[in-house]
């Protein structure tokens, strides 16, 4: 198939980028276990609570703030 000058040049989305989480929702956003701050982690779509130890899952840019949906962390 022969690409056209316009689909050369088209920036091209990445998934990480498509499911990107508000930064004015992060800075709102505690753990509801502790209330303690969360820190983002892109590369695994997570959000972290060091006090609970928990990893909170981000799906298709939304974050999945249920006790039963995280990750418990490994130190």
């Amino acid at each position: 198939m022969i690409d056209t000058e316009e689909e050369k040049h088209e920036p091209k989305a990445e998934p990480e980028l498509r499911s990107r989480v508000d930064p004015r929702l992060l800075e709102i956003l505690v753990c509801p276990v502790t209330r303690a701050e969360l820190t983002y982690d892109p590369a695994r779509q997570e959000l972290i609570s060091r006090a609970a130890r928990l990893a909170y899952p981000i799906r298709d840019g939304v974050p999945i703030m249920l006790p039963e949906e995280a990750r418990k962390l490994d130190d």
